[in-house]
Parts: C-alpha cells; structure tokens; sequence
C-alpha cells in the first residue's frame, strides 16, 4: 500500500486519497470470507451480499487514516520507509464486517425494519430473517478473527481490540441500539439524544479512529485525543445523517429517507428544526478538528477527512 498523498504538496487530494483506500479495502474485503464452508453456502451468500454491497467504508477509512498519522514519515519528516499497511488491511476488514452486522440486525422487522440498505433490499428481503440474523452473527463473530491476523506490537493489538470489543458491545453500540428502540415514541431531550447517539453511533467511529492510533504508536494522551475526535465526529455524523433523512435523495442515500419520521423517531432536526441540527453539526465538525490540534501533523489527514466528510454535504 503505498503512499498516495504528500501535505506539502499543492496537488493532494482528499478525495483521490479516500478513493485510493476504498478501492483498497474493497479488494481486501472481497477475498475476506473464502473459503465458503460445506453446506453453509446460504449462509456465505447473505454475508457476502451485505458485505460487498458497497457503501463509503468510512470507518476502515478512519482507522487506515489514524494508522498513517501514526506511521508515516509526514507526521515527523522521517526518512524512513514507509510501513506496509497492506498488512492492517484486515484489520480494517474487521471493522467492516462489524459495521455490516449491525446494519443487517437494525434492517430487521423487530429492529429499524427498512427494506433497504445501500441502494438494494435488505439482507432479511433478500435471503430470510432467520439467515439474515445468522450472517450478522457470523460477521460479529468473524470480524474478531480479522482484527487479531494483523502484524502487529502485540501489547498494542491487545489494547486496541479490548477496546474495539468495549465500544461496540454492552458498553457502546449495542447499548445505544438497545436506548433507540426504548426512545422510539418518547418525548425526549437533546442531552438524551446526544447519549443514544453517542454509543449506537460515535463509539464505532470512536474504537475506528483510537484502534489505528492505537496500532501505530500512540500514546496515552494521544488516543485520548483520539477519542475526543471520533466522539464529536460520531455526534456531527448522525447529526448530518437526520438531515439527510429529512432532505437527501434515496437513490444517492441508498436508503429511504423519511424512515426516522415514519417510524416516530425523535431526531435533532425533530428537536433543533433543520437550521437548528446543521448549527449542531457545524459546531460538532469544529470540535472535532479541534480535538486533533495537541497531535500536530499526526492528525492532518483525520482533519481533511473529517472536513470532506461533514463539511461537503451544507
């Protein structure tokens, strides 16, 4: 995987970078679940599906992106070479895999119930309900293996995965899922909002963005720091995905808009009306760049994403 931006080059291009990456990932992913075990080929089937479906595999890009702050010689002007970070690819795989489990469990009847997902019908639309549940729990499982393939400090690899399993389980995603169905129909607050939000969806961006950090060398405070950006990017995230529930396009989405409203859903376009959530989001994209100041040039190209990504959409 070689180096395809320079910052102090009038020519990069953010979004050439993240092309670049998300072909990367794409190929990797495409070999992620061979070989298909005997007689499970249903099973392999509905995985693939989900998995390879597409979509903007935003946080293997934020994990890969943290891993270059980290690793590469634009951070500290080494003359080193650069690491083969073809060799995290699975780890990255990983966080996708986990990613495409909770999409295909919130699809389903009892949980979000959309049809949808990634411009095609929803994994239980596609296959069953019973064979869609059985992908996601094989991904959830799977994606643990991935994650631990990787040639990495192993004290590091350790820290990075326990921390992944924490803001993605009871004490993050899984928690925050459980706190929007239970919100579903009940009056609630901005504050309370905030905290659905900050485990169902900054806490996987959040365990994306510490985990590259993590794997390429950082410290205590640095991954702190970290943190810090993946929870402010996570909040102007879901901000900017309310608004383009209420404003954005299906067919670029793909998914249906309106669903958060059909389905009685208290979002902060709900609470702050749609000037109200895009103040929220510009504030959210402010602190999380501001986050990033105390790791210098390690967090250039975490800034550029996070400004391409929130910023291009107002």
């Amino acid at each position: 995987m070689s180096c395809v931006y320079d910052f102090n080059s009038k020519n990069f291009n953010i979004e050439t970078y993240l092309q670049t990456r998300r072909q990367q990932v794409e190929e990797a992913l495409s070999s992620a679940l061979q070989p298909v075990y005997p007689g499970a080929e249903r099973l392999f089937a509905a995985m693939d599906y989900s998995l390879l479906a597409g979509g903007k595999r935003l946080r293997p890009l934020l994990f890969l992106a943290a891993l270059e702050g980290f690793n590469k010689g634009f951070a500290d002007n080494s003359t080193a070479d650069e690491p083969d970070l073809s060799a995290f690819l699975p780890f990255a795989c990983g966080i996708e895999m986990l990613q495409t489990y909770s999409l295909i469990h919130d699809d389903l009847p009892a949980m979000d119930d959309d049809d949808l997902r990634r411009g095609r019908p929803s994994c239980h639309k596609a296959f069953d309900e019973a064979t869609a549940i059985l992908a996601g729990d094989g991904l959830l499982t799977h994606c643990f293996a991935m994650l631990l393939s990787v040639p990495a400090d192993s004290h590091a690899l350790v820290k990075a995965v326990r921390y992944f399993a924490e803001k993605t389980g009871i004490y993050g995603m899984v928690a925050g899922q459980c706190l929007d169905i239970q919100a579903e129909g009940q009056p609630i607050t901005v504050e309370e909002l905030r905290q659905i939000h900050q485990a169902k969806t900054a806490a996987l961006l959040q365990a994306s963005v510490v985990c590259g950090g993590l794997l390429g060398g950082a410290d205590d405070d640095e991954a702190a720091a970290l943190a810090e950006f993946g929870r402010q990017f996570g909040l102007a995230f879901q901000i900017v995905d309310d608004i383009l529930d209420e404003v954005g396009d299906a067919a670029v989405l793909g998914k249906p808009v309106g669903s958060d409203a059909a389905n009685n859903k208290t979002t902060y376009v709900s609470l702050l009306s749609l000037d109200g959530a895009k103040q929220a989001a510009a504030e959210a994209t402010q602190a999380a760049v501001a986050a990033l100041a105390p790791l210098g040039d390690k967090g250039r190209l975490l800034t550029a994403l996070a400004d391409y990504y929130l910023n291009r959409n107002f």
